[in-house]
């Protein structure tokens, strides 16, 4: 009784140094080629930054003057204008090593400001918006969650507001709409949003 028992433990343990083995194998070599790669991406020269898609905030569509004086929605307004001084860009789901190959080294502090810039761009909405839906706002609200998905932000909480607000205006169309917008988002929640979405749709 104890011999198969025995035999059957010897091939678990060869099968389990040779996955071990495989694993640590592809792991060296997954390694190497990002070390190889970063090594390509920090000789990269500087390249043009024409092709960007710089976000601009449009002051004009949005409810600038609704709980102005709110110290909430204050810090937001200067908080938006602020970020005015300098380009915006999203850069969700985009590694510093692939920014470099593509846009040169000696960029990357530039492009990193100009994404940390998106980040708070995108938060400094939601807050906004959240405050303006509270205090029954809604269309007001939903004008600045709609530039917010039109950046092609993935901060779910948008989103899912923005779904909430159609969902009560009796126009799930609208949320079908969200879906291919979240399932081309270039971002690891992109799943999660869309699968928000089609449960706030039925």
């Amino acid at each position: 009784m104890k011999f198969p028992f025995f035999a059957s433990f010897i091939i678990f343990c060869i099968w389990l140094g040779y996955e071990l083995h495989k694993r640590r194998n592809m792991d060296e070599k997954s390694n190497q080629s990002f070390w190889e790669k970063e090594a390509a991406a920090n000789s990269t020269r500087r390249k043009s930054l024409d092709d960007l898609e710089y976000i601009q905030i449009p002051f004009e569509n949005l409810p600038m003057d609704v709980l102005a004086q709110d110290p909430i929605v204050a810090e937001c307004h200067e908080t938006l204008h602020s970020l005015c001084e300098s380009p915006i860009v999203n850069f969700t789901g985009i590694s510093n090593t692939d920014l470099k190959l593509k846009y040169g080294a000696p960029n990357i502090d530039l492009l990193s400001r100009y994404d940390q810039s998106y980040t708070v761009l995108v938060r400094t909405l939601q807050t906004w918006a959240g405050v303006l839906y509270k205090n029954s706002y809604v269309q007001e609200a939903c004008r600045i969650l709609e530039f917010a998905v039109s950046t092609r932000t993935d901060v779910s909480a948008t989103y899912r507001l923005l779904a909430e607000i159609y969902r009560s205006q009796g126009e799930p169309e609208k949320i079908s709409a969200l879906i291919p917008v979240a399932e081309n988002l270039n971002s690891s929640l992109s799943g999660y949003i869309v699968n928000m979405l089609r449960e706030l749709s039925d």
